[in-house]
């Protein structure tokens, strides 16, 4: 088994899971007046103590959603201070300086104001991004999120920005640079291809995008490799040599390389995304992509830029991901991009799940039950979805569904769940592929890896946090389809 990386959005603290899923933290919306962008997802905190397994069942009927609830409101937390130091870490003076002057940003009252603090910003993260400095970084955000989530959604919008983009200089003319990835949401009954792309199919897809995202003027350098989450740049230090590294492909006009020594293996999951990494170059101030440009001739909103894109590489990405189904995303800014297809992907996530244990235990859908939970350290920041056959109480197969935005953040689950919620989202695919007994409950539970393999744990109908396990007989892994 392999342990998944995280993307430089996520960082870890906790075991990076071997398969199936991957774990996501949540960021508060930054204030749109002012800073428009999404927001960074949420750096990961310490475990805290274990909720209290103190519960009472709901009424199980056939064939409708059953719940459990907490006796409770207020859950009972159990002292465990071995998972605490007594004093926390003394920032290094670097991280004490970015703390310093993201608090300044955000207390700003106007947009000079911003203007200075950004600057200042920006110059010490661009020094440390350069030097490889990601521990300053991290233990910056790390500080501001425990203390001012306001402050640390800038410091983070910040670090992507100077990580994603740049300005250069070549033979006297200054230019903007700008990382994209091309998002393909993928599923599959087989293993989804990843590594590299045949110097001519990358030439193809190059020109497609140069033809019908970017602005006619923008100068372009495409990745001949389709990355796995895995294999993304895992740090904003290593987006930001990247990026630069694929600008000077780009200004000088030659195919970009990849080294392909250090590439990570892609865990075996059956929906997952797979990327098209791209450095989009223009002169400073101009257009990058073609919803910029004001030219009759070359401007096309974003919609039919997406229409196109889609139209025209579908038939490349068909031969590059056989024995796929696939979804194609608008390429866009590097970030931006894998959040949106974070989120894109999950119900695709449940109908893979689904497919899968009908082929690999050759029973219909509605011979499994699923229990949905709620996990988070002090809100639900995932649910976890684990599956049984129908009358049996193991665990065969799980799958997470991690919450992002406006709809995280929530202390008290509702097991009936809301319209349009998360929980209510999980239950409509669910119903959709075929599954009728769908077990909820109504606690949030603390969330558990296995210590062997790193797999998250789900919680069963007792509400017991247990692996979960295929019969013996069933095939773990899918192999590429030819």
């Amino acid at each position: 088994m392999h342990r998944r990386r995280r993307p430089p959005w996520c960082r870890p603290r906790l075991p990076w899971p071997c398969r199936r899923h991957r774990p996501a933290r949540r960021r508060p919306p930054a204030r749109p007046h002012r800073r428009p962008r999404p927001p960074a997802r949420r750096l990961p905190r310490p475990p805290l103590r274990p909720l209290s397994r103190e519960t009472r069942h709901g009424v199980t009927s056939e064939g409708k959603i059953t719940a459990l609830f907490p006796i409770s409101n207020r859950p009972v937390r159990l002292s465990m201070a071995g998972f605490r130091s007594k004093a926390p870490q003394r920032l290094s003076p670097d991280a004490e300086r970015l703390v310093a002057d993201a608090l300044a940003l955000d207390a700003s009252g106007s947009r000079i104001e911003d203007v200075y603090w950004e600057q200042r910003l920006s110059e010490r993260l661009s020094r440390l991004l350069k030097n490889g400095s990601q521990s300053a970084l991290d233990a910056a955000l790390d500080h501001l999120f425990k203390h001012n989530e306001e402050a640390s959604d800038v410091l983070a919008e910040q670090a992507e920005t100077l990580a994603e983009s740049a300005v250069l200089s070549s033979g006297g003319v200054e230019y903007d640079a700008l990382l994209i990835a091309a998002p393909i949401l993928a599923h599959t009954r087989y293993a989804i291809p990843s590594g590299a792309v045949k110097a001519e199919l990358a030439q193809t897809l190059q020109v497609h995008l140069q033809a019908h995202v970017l602005a006619s003027t923008a100068r372009v350098a495409l990745a001949p490799y389709l990355y796995s989450i895995d294999q993304l740049p895992r740090t904003h230090s290593d987006t930001f040599a990247l990026t630069h590294k694929l600008a000077a492909y780009a200004l000088s006009g030659q195919a970009p390389k990849v080294d392909l020594r250090d590439m990570p293996e892609t865990a075996p999951i059956l929906a997952d995304p797979r990327y098209l990494l791209a450095i989009v170059v223009a002169q400073h101030g101009q257009p990058l992509f073609r919803w910029q440009e004001d030219s009759k001739e070359h401007h096309a909103e974003r919609t039919t830029c997406l229409e196109q894109w889609r139209e025209q590489v579908t038939p490349t990405i068909s031969s590059l991901m056989p024995g796929c189904e696939f979804e194609l995303l608008l390429p866009d800014a590097f970030f931006l991009s894998c959040r949106e297809s974070d989120k894109r992907i999950r119900p695709l996530t449940v109908r893979a799940a689904v497919n899968y244990l009908q082929g690999a235990l050759e029973l219909p859908a509605d011979r499994f039950s699923a229990i949905v939970g709620a996990f988070g350290e002090e809100s639900i920041e995932e649910y976890r979805v684990a599956f049984t056959v129908r009358g049996e109480k193991d665990l065969i197969y799980g799958i997470v569904w991690p919450v992002y935005g406006r709809d995280g953040g929530a202390t008290e689950v509702n097991a009936e769940g809301e319209p349009g919620s998360p929980l209510e989202q999980i239950c409509e695919e669910l119903r959709a592929c075929g599954i009728e007994d769908i077990f909820r409950h109504g606690q949030l539970f603390e969330p558990e890896y296995c210590e062997d393999c790193g797999a998250p744990l789900y919680a069963d109908r007792t509400a017991e946090i247990v692996h979960a396990e295929m019969p013996e007989d069933a095939p773990t892994q899918q192999p590429l389809f030819h």
